[in-house]
């Protein structure tokens, strides 16, 4: 199940490198190609979407894997969002217009003033979040940190299991350096010049990494070299920020490589092989494994339970 933002808008592609319809077609995709280019999704929208497909996924009793980036996406899936105010589309506008003539860094001096615990975890640099952050400050009257503290509505059936990858910086910023330049070549530029063409500004992710730039390069602003240059340098500093928000997030299990490698594909298997039979053990500890364990002459027997209000209720994810 896909969790990065923008891979959930149709008609972009490029930029976002979604699995191939040849990898589709190997095992069931989610959440892929579900928002419209000129709508909107928050976290908590994507939350509610994503526990539905992990529910149908348990039904059909298979292990979902959620795979992405997009961190707060993740952190309202498994842990909830605090119940915040609805957008104020008025006041985020006032607050974008301030960024726009005095830089971020006034929003988050603002922020400073209103809720230093919450202005000390967002990058000074970060708009979409120092914005959110003061509409709920403002329109509240209460401090986001005061609310976070008054409960959430967590992921309930389920056991975590988080795996994090982890290769050396140097051949990371090289294969970034590499995919935005690929991404040029492959038809970026025409790609965003189509979505200009149908949805003008109003297509939301044209604001995001690579398209941006070729925005930028499609409005006579830059040049195609620096595009993607500057497309490589946004790239970098992002995987930054995310390695720096996931150390921040419990008991992630760490590999040092990418990906593709076979010797963490080996070990990720293992984890999870590992996370599957310390359930199973944990279901025979307890009451109900118990009533599914019978003795039969000298010997111990497993029985399955298959209706459906004893079928173990928790899975991993």
């Amino acid at each position: 199940m896909n969790c990065d933002s923008v891979a959930m808008y149709r008609e972009f592609e490029i930029g976002t490198a979604k699995p191939t319809p040849e990898e589709r077609a190997c095992v069931p995709h989610h959440l892929f190609d579900v928002i419209e280019p000129t709508a909107y999704v928050t976290a908590g929208e994507y939350a509610r979407q994503a526990r539905k497909v992990l529910d149908e996924i348990k039904m059909r009793g298979h292990l979902p894997i959620v795979v992405g980036g997009t961190g707060l996406y993740l952190r309202a899936l498994l842990d909830g969002l605090f119940p915040g105010p609805q957008r104020s589309e008025e006041l985020r506008e006032r607050l974008r217009e301030r960024a726009d003539k005095k830089g971020p860094a006034y929003l988050h001096r603002m922020l400073c003033r209103l809720d230093l615990e919450a202005a000390q975890k967002i990058h000074a640099n970060d708009k979409p979040k120092l914005i959110r952050a003061l509409e709920i400050c403002l329109t509240s009257r209460e401090q986001m940190t005061e609310m976070w503290k008054q409960g959430r509505d967590a992921l309930q059936g389920f056991r975590v299991l988080r795996l994090g990858l982890n290769p050396d910086r140097d051949a990371l910023y090289e294969r970034i350096n590499e995919r935005a330049r690929r991404m040029f070549e492959e038809g970026l530029v025409e790609e965003t010049e189509h979505l200009l063409r149908t949805y003008g500004d109003s297509a939301r992710p044209l604001g995001s990494l690579g398209y941006k730039q070729a925005v930028q390069l499609l409005r006579g602003e830059v040049t195609r070299e620096s595009a993607i240059a500057a497309a490589q340098q946004a790239h970098r500093n992002y995987s930054k920020r995310q390695m720096t928000w996931f150390r921040r997030e419990p008991e992630v299990v760490w590999f040092t490589g990418f990906g593709a490698d076979a010797q963490v594909q080996g070990a990720a298997i293992e984890r999870v092989a590992m996370a599957e039979g310390a359930g199973l053990r944990s279901q025979l500890s307890g009451p109900e494994g118990l009533r599914n364990v019978s003795r039969r002459d000298s010997g111990v027997e497993l029985q399955k339970q298959q209706t459906e209000t004893e079928k173990p209720n928790n899975r991993n994810l």
